[in-house]
């Protein structure tokens, strides 16, 4: 090969190079994400595996509640997606709770008359009529309230009984007697001496919501230590015929014979209730339970404590709420609420109250309801007055009526 040809092909073989490097940095300056290389992971078994920052950010607020719980995870590949809570289990609130609640046995003496034979039906009131007694027994739940064994229960539980048997969830039995009783609202405390009792804790009723999850604990037809589950229907219920003062809690926990005097808890095990009624079972109606809130339960009980019996106001009247179609009837306007009864020489009635008379306001507030009336005047010590604003034949009046003890719980 000559010298000649050999120039040329070094000579081209150059021109190639410089045209190829040219075109790289070309190619870098136009695209320089070509030059990233990917990570490589330590060759160790002990590496962290590589977390989403969007998944890392979300990890604080999946913090688990005081109950037994799992949570739902995000979805692999679904970044963004919101996850829900997911109960799987009440275990610990039961657990908290459940050792507190009992079983009330109760045994009593009833007098029921006889049936008339032929001889007294064929010839009416010529003979005396026969009674004859017989033991009765009744079944109930209550909750241990404080270490020295006092226990709430309903008043329609123990009232009639000579004998109250209490078992505690542990097998422990002992006789309780009565420390006081409110048949206004449908509560009594008993007593037990047995050591190392358990206590339920308190709660509160007033912060409940429509919606929030309660747990029912009793014996319903004898079956003790059972939980049943549902939430808070409806708040406030009233006039429901079980109480003279109700403020009921209503639920769909279910409630049956057995669980009057049990506990309505919420998912942190606290009380927030006592389990009272079921209404409209003969209807055919399901899940309409009620239970009478812990801050009413607290106060009746501090006052049987401290007083023996619950002290209230008193006047003597018996108002009702007045329906919308029954106000247009009488002229009234929407809400309104009327006397409807009236003891004979009550205060109320030697005031100068009156049948139909509306009542508009008691000292100055106004009234919502004819439960917020009897509430009012309750509030009132004995030896006070109360002062009612009122409507009769659409003409205003006031009245300074005296407030004595009600009777009701003696």
């Amino acid at each position: 090969m000559s010298a000649v040809n050999l120039r040329r092909d070094a000579l081209f073989t150059l021109t190639c190079v410089l045209l190829g490097l040219g075109i790289a940095l070309l190619a870098v300056r136009l695209w320089p994400q070509l030059l990233d290389r990917p990570p490589v992971a330590p060759a160790t078994a002990s590496a962290p595996l590589p977390v989403r920052p969007e998944a890392a950010s979300a990890t604080p607020a999946l913090a688990r509640s005081n109950n037994s719980e799992s949570l739902a995870q995000e979805p692999e590949g679904l970044p963004g997606l919101t996850t829900t809570p997911v109960v799987s289990s009440y275990a610990s609130a039961v657990q908290a709770s459940a050792p507190a609640v009992v079983n009330i046995f109760t045994e009593g003496k009833i007098t029921e008359r006889l049936p008339l034979t032929g001889l007294e039906q064929l010839m009416p009131g010529a003979l005396p009529p026969r009674y004859r007694q017989r033991i009765q027994q009744g079944l109930g739940s209550g909750v241990i309230l404080d270490a020295q064994g006092h226990i709430v229960t309903n008043n329609h539980v123990i009232e009639g009984a000579d004998k109250i048997q209490v078992q505690l969830a542990d097998g422990r039995s002992a006789t309780a007697t009565v420390v006081g009783r409110d048949p206004a609202t449908d509560l009594a405390v008993i007593g037990i001496k047995l050591p190392r009792l358990p206590v339920m804790q308190w709660g509160r009723s007033d912060k409940l919501q429509v919606g929030d999850v309660v747990l029912a604990i009793g014996s319903p037809l004898g079956l003790s230590q059972t939980v049943t589950h549902g939430i808070v229907s409806a708040q406030g219920r009233a006039q429901l015929g079980v109480a003279l003062f109700e403020n009921f809690i209503q639920t769909d926990a279910a409630i049956n014979e057995g669980n009057s005097g049990g506990a309505l808890v919420n998912v942190r095990g606290e009380l927030i209730g006592i389990n009272t009624a079921v209404l409209g079972k003969n209807r055919g109606a399901e899940g309409l339970g009620v239970a009478i809130p812990v801050d009413l339960v607290r106060g009746v009980m501090r006052e049987i404590l401290d007083k023996g019996r619950v002290v209230r106001g008193w006047i003597g009247l018996w108002p009702v709420d007045v329906g919308a179609e029954l106000a247009v009837q009488l002229g009234l306007p929407a809400g309104s609420v009327v006397v409807a009864d009236m003891y004979i020489g009550s205060p109320a009635d030697k005031a100068g109250l009156a049948i139909e008379d509306r009542l508009v306001s008691i000292d100055g507030k106004a009234v919502r309801s004819a439960q917020d009336a009897l509430t009012q005047i309750a509030l009132h010590p004995p030896g006070s007055t109360v002062r009612l604003g009122g409507e009769r034949r659409s003409q205003p009046f006031t009245l300074t009526v005296p407030v004595v003890e009600f009777a009701g719980n003696r």
